[in-house]
């Protein structure tokens, strides 16, 4: 089995990043594959509404001048997606809305590409809105057909200046739940 996980933070190493390294850790401890692709600080669009996806039902997006369509690719092979965020004004990065977007109608047009594979969202806060940002992703997967793992809170994680999220007790236990509750709904699914 494989994971796909998304960062949508510009800093690589940020917070963001670290609080997606604990769940994929624990993913890995289980034998899972993982992979953590770099979104945030590229240059992508959000999705135009030209509707070509459902006209070509080709499994890619008409704008081929950025990431996405290798990102729903990974998404397709993958067994289960993370989507993760920094908080930027109680809402997601430009990146990750772009891939939310553009990746959502994709699969809608060819036939629910995304359908009961598991989803998580990953949230970085610095102090508030990250809620939102966590049920933005989360309706994305809800109206994918996904399904969603719980953990012991939300899956947030609270720091400012990068590595501040290592010294939120409660975030990392929430990563280290999602990881071992996600691992545990891809085995019982793949039963």
């Amino acid at each position: 089995m494989k994971v796909v996980a998304f960062n949508g933070s510009p800093r690589k190493e940020g917070n963001t990043s670290r609080l997606i390294g604990h769940v994929l850790e624990e993913l890995e401890k289980e034998g899972i594959e993982t992979e953590m692709i770099q979104l945030g600080g590229s240059a992508i669009r959000g999705c135009t509404a030209c509707m070509k996806c459902f006209d070509k039902k080709d499994k890619r997006c008409v704008i081929e001048n950025d990431i996405i369509n290798e990102c729903i690719e990974k998404m397709i092979e993958a067994d289960g997606i993370i989507i993760a965020t920094p908080t930027y004004f109680a809402d997601l990065s430009a990146e990750t809305k772009a891939l939310v977007e553009r990746a959502g109608f994709v699969g809608k047009a060819n036939g629910e590409l995304f359908k009961r594979k598991v989803g998580a969202a990953v949230v970085a806060v610095r102090r508030a809105g990250g809620i939102h940002a966590f049920d933005s992703i989360n309706h994305f997967f809800t109206i994918s057909e996904m399904i969603i793992p719980g953990s012991s809170y939300w899956n947030v994680g609270i720091g400012l200046t990068p590595g501040d999220v290592e010294s939120d007790g409660e975030g990392m236990q929430t990563m280290e739940t999602l990881g071992k509750n996600m691992a545990w709904l891809m085995e019982k699914i793949r039963d």
